[in-house]
């Protein structure tokens, strides 16, 4: 028998509160290397010789804030764009067994995440954008170029110019990122804690202390990078490049170019720092999130 109404509609608010608390935390905990990753999907090989020599390269010419370059963006969205994702994750998976009590299955769990990926992007997508243009202005005013001191400016430029198409670049480029990486980012985070509680907590899940979520998120974290990488390199050279394309086949094309120019490592530059910033930037979102929608759920019932 599904649950009423009133339940499924308490989860969904619990998921959009719990997420937003996690989003901040997500924040804090990985955003240092951020900038290390994108620089290194979309410059050049040969530019930084590694993640580390990106970082050193980055606090030289920009001093230690040009590390959080970008990062306006995010801050600014992360609240809404967490609280979209787990919303739109419990309501799938609230669609397909009709109850949040009733535990899915690893495949409904992976198929909420996938759905939940696809909502996101809407929000995801312009926030990445700018983001992205903001982190790759690597001694912008040396070149001669452009330099925008915060998403607000450069979103009005691109709207200025390209219309439209300027802050839905790379939509579709996210979309097919989001779908793989949310289904294994729930599922290695599902699978995980459910390990732990068979081992810990006699199978129950709701008793896990706060270092077991935390370790089952960043499996979660790990399985988000391992999932996706190389559509979020392709993602990223799309949203840096010159103009917003116009054709559909444009994933395709740049992964093209992605492999003429720099072979199979290019799809996987800055893999290191993400995976890394990952651990316990996951970690402490889904243990954040898990923390919270027990509280409230308390606090309803």
């Amino acid at each position: 028998m599904s649950e009423a109404p009133e339940a499924l509609v308490l989860d969904e608010l619990s998921a959009v509160n719990s997420g937003s608390g996690g989003g901040w935390k997500d924040f804090v905990a990985g955003s240092l290397a951020g900038a290390a990753q994108v620089r290194m999907q979309v410059e050049k090989a040969g530019i930084f010789k590694g993640p580390v020599d990106c970082l050193l390269k980055t606090v030289k010419n920009e001093g230690v804030l040009g590390l959080y370059k970008g990062m306006a963006s995010p801050l600014v969205g992360i609240a809404a764009v967490n609280s979209l994702l787990f919303w739109a994750y419990s309501y799938g998976k609230s669609l397909q067994t009709g109850s949040p009590n009733i535990t899915p299955t690893m495949g409904q769990i992976a198929l909420a995440g996938a759905g939940a990926g696809v909502v996101n992007s809407v929000l995801a997508s312009p926030v990445e954008l700018l983001k992205v243009r903001l982190q790759v202005q690597y001694n912008a005013a040396a070149r001669g170029a452009e330099v925008f001191r915060g998403p607000v400016p450069l979103a009005r430029h691109l709207v200025q110019q390209f219309g439209a198409r300027g802050i839905a670049w790379g939509f579709w480029a996210t979309v097919a990122r989001e779908i793989p990486a949310y289904a294994a980012f729930y599922s290695g985070f599902e699978f995980a804690k459910r390990r732990f509680a068979d081992l810990l907590t006699d199978g129950d899940a709701s008793k896990l202390s706060p270092l077991p979520l935390m370790l089952s998120g960043s499996l979660g974290g790990v399985s988000y990078w391992v999932a996706c990488y190389p559509l979020d390199v392709i993602k990223s050279r799309v949203q840096n490049g010159s103009a917003p394309p116009r054709r559909m086949g444009y994933i395709a094309e740049t992964a093209k170019n992605i492999m003429a120019e720099q072979g199979v490592k290019g799809f996987f530059r800055g893999f290191s720092p993400s995976v890394i910033r990952s651990i316990p930037a996951a970690g402490v979102t889904f243990a954040t999130y898990e923390l919270v929608m027990r509280a409230l759920n308390n606090n309803l019932m």
